[in-house]
């Protein structure tokens, strides 16, 4: 009769867990076991990596080459047109994802592809396509110099490349939330008197600003690293135009291998401080839910 009482016929469920206690999926500790080490081949010993080169030739050499003062304008330019980029993102995009979820149109779902091109758009491809549109002899560069707003190998292009490939990072966090918000609750903020700027404030906002902060810091994070799409319209003059993954590559270039990894570290950290934020928008916004 004991044996009986503890026998199941779920082949998922061991018999401690007639006991009270739940038991894991079959293969947990291999599957854990499994996930730990390609975690590690992929991303924390290459990582390590990186920062073991950047000491291998003392802490003198590290902050020559990290807070040099051509490394320091590079910086400022990385993520300063990241963080401007993700802002300005946040409103076109909230914008884009408003229309895509409240409005029922011809040609909805080719618009919603469109915003997914970036991503499946090879970065160069794009950088070249920006650069011919915006350079003083493209269609929108030519008017923007004429009024003496030049774009192409500027610190401005920097910002057109990052807001380019950030675009769907907004779109795609906010649009769910969006599509899940109730528009019963505005209904009812209108007739109760509120204008429409109000029952945005105060209805719409607080429901997707932890989905807009968290596509606001993926946007950022992406434009921070951006490489490929930014190089060909950038103009990549020092100390103007010049961004810090393309001056990892100069280092390199120039076999300054611990020079270039002192300034990946600072990259590295910079945008590991950027996920631990967006892993607290996501924990805030669970508990909002929840």
């Amino acid at each position: 009769m004991q044996l009986a009482s503890t026998w199941t016929s779920d082949p998922f469920v061991t018999p401690g867990a007639s006991r009270g206690r739940s038991s894991p999926l079959p293969g947990f500790g291999l599957s854990l076991g499994v996930t730990i080490l390609w975690l590690s081949l992929i991303v924390l010993i290459p990582l390590a990596a990186v920062f073991v080169k950047s000491g291998s030739e003392g802490w003198a050499t590290f902050w020559s080459a990290a807070a040099s003062p051509r490394a320091l304008a590079a910086y400022r330019l990385s993520f300063g047109a990241a963080a401007l980029g993700a802002a300005i993102n946040c409103v076109f995009g909230l914008l884009v994802a408003w229309v895509l979820v409240r409005y029922r149109f011809v040609g909805r779902k080719f618009l919603s592809a469109l915003i997914d091109l970036p991503f499946a758009l090879p970065t160069a491809v794009a950088g070249i396509a920006l650069t011919a549109l915006y350079a003083d002899t493209g269609i929108i560069g030519r008017l923007l110099a004429e009024v003496g707003l030049p774009v192409a190998y500027k610190p401005a292009g920097v910002v057109v490349a990052v807001t380019f490939i950030g675009l769907p990072f907004v779109v795609r966090t906010v649009e769910p939330v969006l599509a899940e918000a109730s528009s019963e609750v505005e209904e009812a903020a209108v007739t109760l008197g509120a204008t429409r700027l109000q029952t945005f404030a105060r209805v719409i906002l607080p429901t997707i600003a932890p989905a807009l902060a968290t596509g606001f810091a993926l946007a950022f994070a992406r434009g921070a690293g951006e490489y490929g799409s930014v190089i060909f319209i950038a103009g990549n003059v020092p100390f103007k135009s010049e961004i810090a993954p393309l001056l990892i590559v100069t280092q390199l270039e120039e076999y300054n291998y611990a020079g270039a990894a002192a300034i990946a570290c600072v990259m590295l950290l910079i945008s590991f401080a950027v996920l631990f934020l967006l892993n607290l928008l996501q924990h805030w916004q669970q508990r909002r839910i929840a």
